[in-house]
């Protein structure tokens, strides 16, 4: 059998890599290149460079940002976040965004400092608001994160009509909410629109009448995990 040509090798190779070393979101850059100039300032010390080597391996992990391959069936409502799903119930949602203030159905994950932290649209459709409110840096596993944290709320509406709402909650070492829509663009389901550094939450409020297919306890994967059906 004929031997393939050595840049055809290298180019699997390549493909292989990327596809199994995800890329870094560009908030992360910051962090790894200070981590990295620490490393080059104690060159001479070696647990200084340790130390420094160590951070920029752990930031670039912190901020990796997987490829997702949403679902294409429609009225889904996929993960907005990798982590564990801690609540399902029923709660009314945040009184900035001016809703009726009647309980929704809610889907709340909780984000640890090990999982990828880039949040994704839960379904594809306008931002019709954006609104954060500063608050509170509890634990964000706990009930009381969804009402006294520091929080950024999105709005979204599907070409039918349903609104979701995604609220990104900061936790007790996550100091910086970013959001990176904002009110007239439009998202496909899937599409990354912010992050949370470091450890935090996620809520999703559904219309009333969704079919929620996820329970607490489950591991959520954003992007693709389907968590309900919308009415």
């Amino acid at each position: 059998m004929a031997r393939r040509p050595r840049t055809s090798e290298a180019t699997h190779l390549l493909d292989l890599v990327r596809s199994t070393v995800p890329p870094m979101h560009p908030a992360g850059l910051p962090f790894v290149g200070a981590s990295l100039a620490v490393a080059a300032l104690g060159r001479r010390r070696r647990w200084v460079r340790t130390a420094g080597l160590a951070a920029a391996g752990a930031n670039a992990a912190f901020f990796r940002h997987p490829h997702r391959v949403p679902p294409t069936r429609p009225g889904v409502v996929v993960s907005p976040a990798d982590g564990q799903v801690c609540l399902v119930e029923t709660a009314v949602p945040p009184a900035e965004l001016g809703l009726p203030a009647e309980p929704l159905p809610r889907i709340s994950i909780f984000l640890s400092v090990f999982d990828a932290h880039v949040q994704r649209a839960p379904v594809a459709g306008e931002v019709t608001a954006v609104h954060y409110r500063p608050g509170k840096f509890l634990s964000a596993d706990l009930p009381a994160a969804s009402a006294d944290n520091e929080r950024n709320s999105i709005v979204i509406r599907t070409p039918e009509g349903a609104e979701v709402v995604a609220v990104q909650i900061a936790g007790l070492v996550a100091r910086r909410i970013v959001c990176e829509v904002h009110p007239g663009d439009t998202v496909a389901i899937g599409d990354t629109y912010g992050l949370i550094r470091f450890g935090s939450r996620l809520d999703t409020y559904l219309p009333v009448g969704s079919t929620l297919l996820v329970s607490p306890g489950q591991r959520a994967v954003a992007g693709e995990t389907v968590l309900a059906q919308l009415p």
